[in-house]
């Protein structure tokens, strides 16, 4: 089966070019597209230092409408989301989170931080299924309602159809991975209110998903 992977980003310009030049060296990974999701910043510039594809969006749709933009360009078989402010991503990391979808075993996984940072392990470890990296079959995937109006409730989506739809997914670990933090990039109290922003949206996904 042939593999996209897919990067949404919106201002990640200091970590993004790292992410990219990874998935490129990853033997699974037959393309690799980045989805400029109307940064304000350098993003595309970095993408385009790479031989990957940009897409760029006028606008910010927020994640779920970025990732659904990146899924449309592209006629793999299994995506792979991967987030753009990653810190320590290898290779190894891709493989493993492939290998259960690649292999026949399910229809997709999900990557789970482990003895990386305090703060991302246990917000995984607490919720999984917020966990943006994931590998999903494009069927499965082009399945889902509404991704395109979730923005951060995308995860939450995503995880909720599949177990509504007896897909079992699997849980990957991810040693030595981690992310910056919205209080990291923006400062404290913008930090926080893109925070609550993002909560906000995971629980409308939640609500919609559970009103169907």
């Amino acid at each position: 089966m042939s593999v996209a992977a897919i990067v949404p980003a919106y201002n990640e310009e200091r970590t993004v070019g790292v992410v990219l030049e990874t998935l490129l060296n990853c033997p699974s990974v037959d393309e690799v597209i980045l989805v400029n999701d109307g940064s304000t910043d350098g993003t595309a510039q970095v993408g385009s230092n790479y031989p990957v594809t940009v897409v760029n969006l006028e606008v910010n749709l927020g994640k779920g409408g970025a990732m659904k933009a990146g899924a449309g360009q592209t006629d793999c078989d299994v995506l792979v989301f991967i987030d753009a402010d990653l810190v320590g991503l290898r290779t190894e990391h891709v493989e493993a989170l492939l290998q259960p979808v690649l292999s026949g075993l399910t229809e997709m996984s999900i990557g789970v931080f482990s003895d990386g940072r305090p703060s991302t392990d246990l917000a995984q470890k607490l919720a999984p299924s917020l966990s943006g990296q994931r590998a999903v079959t494009k069927a499965l995937f082009n399945q889902v309602p509404h991704l395109e109006e979730s923005r951060y409730g995308v995860e939450v989506a995503l995880t909720r159809y599949a177990e509504r739809h007896g897909v079992e997914i699997a849980k990957v670990p991810l040693p030595a991975l981690s992310q910056i933090v919205k209080e990291e990039k923006l400062g404290f109290a913008k930090g926080l209110k893109a925070r609550m922003e993002m909560y906000k949206d995971i629980i409308k996904s939640l609500a919609d998903v559970d009103g169907e």
